[in-house]
């Protein structure tokens, strides 16, 4: 069987979540023994398509006429659009119409999570949705001393401890919350802050592009950063601290649990059914709540207790490794054929 595996040309998004499930379905499809493409004029059997846009759309079209059945993944929802880009409700017009042409005429979605599962299902599109991770290839993050070393030496880093954030710089993802976090610890000359994420200037609203130039001076704003360092920089650091609004599942979090890292999250809606707070994760809801958790996290009396936490982490994770994910995608695209 072979699968036409659409992501579209949209270079930024392929430095983004979309980006890494794109490598995790490239590798689960060689696990089940399957082959994919990326070239629209081969012959398929099935349309997985990844990126919502009127190309897709056209796609789907074709496919259909040829009877070849097509899954759209539900990577994002009305509700994680929001507060995104700069002109995120201008861009919302053409953004929820190819949402809706998508996921309506799909013969299946697949979303990463039940949370975005029953958001999908509320849109009443009559369209079957299933919830499956986007996995993550937990080979990747394994201890490193190489990638920590590569992550000390760009930053020049000795023995301070780390916090880092990894995403676009929107408001939903929480960078505005991260930047107040950070200047409640700018006296704190043994801790780093650190974001990770890049987008053209003119897509970040004005509000923030004003907040990253006047950022605390332990904060690090380094952009695009080469993956190896930013595995490092999981591999080394004291926590993630990813105070999203909004998520279908959160990549950045499956790859810190895979790397032994203390996931501080948001307690919102797409971690309720199956990160628990103080079991394999962290969870806040306001600044001062995180800024609590980090005070905790980085108390040496808690080392065992946070250890833990980090083995658990681990074992929740592994749950979603991409040999599981490629059995379950397996069942899914035999469905369809």
């Amino acid at each position: 069987m072979k699968i036409l595996l659409y992501f579209g040309n949209n270079e930024p998004f392929h430095k983004s979540g979309i980006g890494r499930a794109q490598f995790h379905q490239q590798k689960a499809i060689d696990l089940m023994n399957y082959s994919y493409t990326h070239k629209l004029k081969d012959k398929y059997d099935i349309v997985h398509i990844n990126v919502l846009s009127f190309k897709s759309y056209r796609l789907l079209k074709k496919a259909k006429k040829k009877h070849i059945p097509v899954i759209v993944h539900g990577h994002s929802t009305f509700e994680d659009f929001r507060n995104s880009f700069r002109f995120w409700k201008i861009m919302s017009i053409y953004y929820y119409s190819v949402i809706k042409l998508l996921y309506s005429h799909a013969d299946l979605i697949i979303t990463p999570t039940n949370y975005s599962k029953k958001l999908i299902e509320n849109y009443n599109y009559n369209v079957k949705v299933l919830a499956l991770s986007n996995g993550i290839d937990l080979e990747n993050y394994k201890y490193s001393q190489e990638k920590i070393n590569k992550f000390k030496q760009y930053f020049n880093i000795t023995n301070e401890k780390v916090i880092i954030g990894i995403g676009f710089p929107f408001q939903r993802k929480g960078i505005l919350d991260f930047i107040e976090i950070a200047k409640h610890y700018e006296n704190d000359k043994n801790l780093k802050f650190i974001w990770f994420g890049y987008l053209n200037k003119f897509l970040v609203s004005h509000k923030i592009n004003k907040a990253m130039k006047h950022k605390p001076k332990n904060l690090i704003f380094p952009g695009y950063i080469e993956n190896e360092i930013i595995k490092g920089a999981l591999l080394y650091a004291n926590c993630l601290l990813f105070p999203s609004y909004e998520e279908t599942e959160g990549i950045v979090v499956l790859e810190a649990l895979a790397s032994n890292c203390i996931a501080l999250v948001r307690d919102i809606g797409v971690y309720k059914d199956w990160l628990t707070d103080s079991y394999d994760c962290l969870k806040a809801s306001t600044n001062d709540e995180f800024i609590k958790k980090i005070d905790y996290i980085l108390n040496d009396e808690n080392k065992e207790k946070l250890d833990e936490i980090k083995r658990n982490g681990y074992n929740t994770v592994s749950k979603l490794s991409i040999k599981n994910i490629s059995i379950k995608l397996k069942e899914i695209y035999d469905s369809l054929v």
